[in-house]
C-alpha cells in the first residue's frame, strides 16, 4: 500500500528526509524514529573537508528561509571512516549526497565511497546548488555537462542514482532528459532558488554570501510546476520536493508526478513530522478509496 520501489530499491514509504536536514543521518535517532522514514540522504559530501560560508548564512523569510551554508561537511575520507559506520546501523535505508568544487571532485568522491563497505542504497548528485562560489549549481544548468557528469557517475556505481536538479534554469525538461539518457535511476526536484536580502536600513547584504537558497512554504507552487514538467517528459521516477510544509503538499506533489517527496526546511521546526506525514497515508488511502499510493503518482485532471 505505501512501499515504493525505485530501480531495485524497495523504500518502506515514500517520505524521505532531505539532503542537510538531518545532518549526516544518524544525529536523529534519539529522538526519530527513523524506521517509520522511507529513507534518509546525507548533507553533501565533498572530496575535501569544509568549513561552509561565514556566518552569517542563515536568513528567515517569510514563508520561508535563505540559506548559504555552503556545503559544509568533514570531506569524503573522514566521512567514509568515521560516519558511515554509524550510518550502517541506523534503522532506515539511506543515500548518499555527492558534490563537487569541479568535475572530477564528483568523480573522486564516488570512487572512495564505492572502495569500502557500506549499506547506502545509492546516491544523490548535487548539481543544484546555488550558495556555493565553486561547483553545485554551475553542472546542473547545462544539458551536456548534466549528461557528461551522470554518464561518468554511472559507470562508477550499479546503485541506485538520482541527480538532483536546479530550478534556476530556463528548461527544466531539458536537462531532467539529459541525466535521464545518460542512465539516472531518479530525478530529485527541485533544489532551492536563488535568493537575496538587504538590510533596509544600512543597505548592507543579509548573507556574508549575498546569495543564498530559498526554500520553504513560499516555493512550493514553482516547485509543482517544475515537477509537472519534469513528470511530461521522463520515463524514470521524481522525487518532488520544495516548500512542503504539510500532508496535503505531500500528496499535492505525488499528484504532479513525484513518485516519492523529499522534506527539508520542515525538518528544522520540527523533525518528528516526516513520520507523522507517514501515519496519515493510511487513513487518506481509505477516505478517497485508493489501493496503492502508486495509484496516485501524476494522477491530476485538466479544469
Amino acid at each position: 500500500m505505501f512501499k515504493i520501489k525505485i530501480k531495485d530499491i524497495e523504500f518502506n514509504n515514500p517520505i524521505i528526509a532531505s539532503s542537510g536536514t538531518f545532518g549526516y543521518g544518524y544525529e536523529v535517532a534519539d529522538f526519530v524514529d527513523l524506521e517509520k522514514l522511507g529513507c534518509v540522504i546525507t548533507k553533501s559530501i565533498t572530496l575535501e573537508s569544509r568549513n561552509g560560508n561565514p556566518s552569517p548564512r542563515i536568513h528567515e523569510s517569510k514563508s520561508g528561509m535563505i540559506n548559504s551554508i555552503g556545503l559544509a561537511n568533514v570531506g569524503v575520507d573522514k566521512f567514509c571512516v568515521n560516519e558511515i559506520p554509524k550510518l550502517n546501523n541506523i534503522n532506515t535505508k539511506f543515500i548518499i549526497s555527492i558534490a563537487g568544487k569541479k568535475y572530477e571532485d564528483y568523480i573522486s568522491v564516488i570512487k572512495k565511497i564505492e572502495a569500502i563497505e557500506s549499506n547506502h542504497v545509492g546516491y544523490e548528485i548535487n548539481v543544484s546548488c546555488p550558495n556555493t562560489s565553486k561547483g553545485g549549481m554551475e553542472f546542473g544548468v547545462d544539458a551536456d555537462m548534466t549528461h557528461k557528469l551522470t554518464s561518468d557517475m554511472r559507470s562508477e556505481t550499479d546503485k541506485l542514482l538520482i541527480v538532483k536538479l536546479s530550478p534556476n534554469v530556463t528548461n527544466i525538461g531539458e536537462i531532467a532528459l539529459a541525466a535521464e539518457s545518460a542512465g539516472a535511476d531518479a530525478i530529485s526536484a527541485v533544489n532551492t532558488f536563488v535568493g537575496l536580502s538587504i538590510d533596509y536600513i544600512t543597505g548592507k547584504f543579509i548573507l556574508n554570501n549575498k546569495f543564498g537558497g530559498v526554500s520553504g512554504p513560499a516555493i512550493k507552487p514553482m516547485a509543482l510546476a517544475k515537477v509537472y514538467q519534469i513528470f511530461k517528459v521522463v520515463k524514470i521516477p521524481i522525487i518532488g520536493m520544495g516548500g512542503i510544509s504539510s500532508f496535503k503538499d505531500v500528496i499535492e506533489f505525488i499528484r504532479a508526478g513525484a513518485t516519492m517527496v523529499q522534506v527539508g526546511t520542515l525538518n528544522y521546526r520540527d523533525p518528528t513530522i516526516l513520520s507523522t506525514f507517514n501515519s496519515q497515508f493510511p487513513g487518506f488511502l481509505k477516505s478517497n478509496n485508493i489501493d496503492d499510493i502508486k495509484d496516485l503518482v501524476g494522477r491530476h485532471y485538466e479544469n
